[in-house]
């Protein structure tokens, strides 16, 4: 089925490019395309240094989708 590969990280918000695209940062220190779909874009408001939990696909590990906010600032 599509999207059993498909794994989660947490990430912070290096930079807003629209409201609904950013780079993320991981915690190994590479930094990632992440996108908002879904109801993920009424729920979350990109802000820089916002904690996001975000879906990566194992074929692709420049770009993610973003599933939802950690903590609020």
């Amino acid at each position: 089925m599509p999207g059993e590969d498909a794994f989660t990280v947490e990430g912070v918000v290096a930079g807003v490019l629209s409201e609904r695209t950013c780079h993320v940062k991981l915690a190994n220190g590479h930094v990632v395309f992440g996108f908002l779909t879904g109801e993920a874009r009424n729920r979350v408001h990109l802000v820089d240094g916002q904690r996001l939990l975000m879906k990566l696909s194992p074929f692709d590990l420049s770009e993610g989708r973003v599933l939802r906010e950690i903590t609020k600032i």
